[in-house]
């Protein structure tokens, strides 16, 4: 007899797939509906992203290219939380390493889950202010610019698609409504 997973049971799990961020499963299950099948889950290490505003109400974005889009991305200040470190430290590394950034005041304001369908990856948003700006010193894989907006812009992009990622987008989004609306304060 398998484990139970709400209505589904999984009868046996195959790792299929593993590298330093991602795991793929596929499982062997019955269904809520009592016929067999397989699902498929793909685990994300856990990650950060950072919205980073200054005290002219300045947002500091990402440009870098995107392996995957082909193309290159708007994003917040983004990265992986390693096995050896708190969000709130991979927050803080993050925003340093690809824009320069320190800040005295930082706010956790919740967190994403990418897709709750296949994708187990959860992103730890923060915002983070009375900010010190140095030089910036990306990983080697990365080929990132520095993006200073207006808050209210980079909402406008968030809403006319110019920002597609989704932990940005729900995190320009949150930090628009607290920082203007006293929305979560």
């Amino acid at each position: 007899m398998g484990r139970k997973n709400g209505p589904w049971t999984v009868e046996e799990s195959a790792l299929k797939y593993k590298n330093e961020f991602i795991e793929v499963h596929e499982d062997k299950v019955t269904r809520p509906d009592g016929k067999p099948g397989s699902y498929a889950t793909v685990t994300v290490k856990p990650g950060i992203s950072v919205i980073a505003v200054d005290d002219a109400g300045d947002a500091y974005l990402t440009r870098q290219f995107r392996y995957v889009l082909g193309a290159e991305s708007v994003e917040a200040i983004c990265g992986a939380v390693e096995e050896d470190e708190s969000p709130l430290e991979a927050a803080r590394r993050e925003a340093r390493e690809e824009a320069g950034i320190l800040a005295d005041d930082w706010q956790e304001i919740g967190y994403v889950d990418l897709d709750t369908s296949i994708f187990s990856c959860r992103s730890t948003l923060f915002l983070a202010r009375r900010l010190k700006l140095t030089e910036p010193s990306p990983e080697g894989v990365e080929t990132l610019s520095v993006v200073k907006v207006p808050l209210a812009e980079a909402v406008r992009m968030v809403m006319d698609g110019r920002i597609t990622h989704s932990p940005s987008c729900a995190l320009i989004l949150k930090a628009h409504l607290m920082l203007n609306e006293g929305v979560g304060l």
